[in-house]
C-alpha cells in the first residue's frame, strides 16, 4: 500500500507562492546572515523594499497626476513577497499555505491565483489611498486574507445549503480582526488592517465569479434567489 504525502494533496499554484515566499525571506536572511552577497548582500532587503514595496505617498502622487509607470505598478503585485523578517513571513505563508489549500480543493488554480492577487492589490490600493501619512506596505497578509474572504465564501453556500445561519462563516475574520483591534489599541496601528479587510472583501466577492458554479449562483443572488 502506498502512503501519499499531503504536500501532493495541495494545489501547486499554492506551492508557488508559498516557495516564493520562503525562498526570498531564505535569500534575504542568508545574505543578513553573511553566507552570501558579501558586504552587500546585508542591503539586499532594503533595496528590494525600496524597489518592490507599495508606498502609500508614491500611490497618492500617481493617483494624483493620473500616471501609472509599469515600474511602480509592479509594486502591487511583488509586495507580497517581501517581508520585514522571518516571523513575519512565516505567519503570512502559513496562512496562505492553509487557506489556499483549502480553496485550492475547490476552486481551479487560475481562481486561486486571481483572489490572491486582486485581494493583494485592491488591499494595496485602498490601504494607500486611505493613508494620512507616509507609509511602506509590504507582506503577503492582504493576499492571505484574500484566500480567507474564499474560505468564508465556502462556508456560506455550505452553510445555506443545509439551513444554517450564514453569519458562522465569518467567524474567523471576526476573530482575526478582533486580533487586530486589541493589538492596535496596546501598541498603535500601522493601518495594514485595512489592506487585510479589503482583501478579504474582494476575496468573497470575487469567489461569487471564479468559483465552481459561480457566475450562476450569481446570477441568481442578482434575480433574488440567492446562492445555491
Amino acid at each position: 500500500m502506498s502512503v501519499e504525502s499531503p504536500v501532493n494533496d495541495i494545489s501547486p499554484v499554492v506551492v508557488v507562492l508559498f516557495a516564493a515566499m520562503v525562498g526570498i525571506e531564505g535569500v534575504f536572511a542568508a545574505a543578513e546572515a553573511g553566507m552570501i552577497g558579501g558586504r552587500m548582500g546585508i542591503g539586499w532587503r532594503v533595496s528590494a523594499i525600496e524597489d518592490y514595496g507599495v508606498f502609500g505617498s508614491l500611490v497618492q502622487l500617481m493617483w494624483e497626476r493620473g500616471e501609472w509607470p509599469l515600474e511602480h505598478l509592479i509594486r502591487f503585485v511583488s509586495y507580497p513577497f517581501l517581508h520585514a523578517n522571518f516571523t513575519h513571513m512565516i505567519f503570512a505563508a502559513a496562512i496562505m499555505l492553509a487557506l489556499g489549500k483549502y480553496v485550492g480543493d475547490r476552486f481551479r488554480w487560475w481562481a486561486v491565483l486571481a483572489v490572491f492577487f486582486a485581494a493583494s492589490i485592491c488591499g494595496a490600493f485602498v490601504w494607500a489611498l486611505t493613508k494620512t501619512d507616509a507609509g511602506l506596505l509590504i507582506g503577503g497578509y492582504p493576499g492571505a486574507y484574500g484566500l480567507i474572504g474564499a474560505f468564508s465564501y465556502i462556508l456560506w453556500v455550505q452553510l445555506r445549503s443545509v439551513g444554517q445561519p450564514q453569519i458562522r462563516a465569518f467567524q474567523l475574520i471576526g476573530f482575526l480582526m478582533m486580533i487586530r483591534l486589541v493589538l492596535g489599541l496596546l501598541f498603535g496601528s500601522d493601518g495594514v488592517w485595512i489592506a487585510e479587510l479589503t482583501g478579504f472583501v474582494v476575496g468573497f466577492a470575487l469567489s461569487f465569479i471564479v468559483s465552481p458554479g459561480g457566475f450562476v449562483r450569481l446570477r441568481a443572488f442578482i434575480r433574488g434567489a440567492g446562492p445555491t
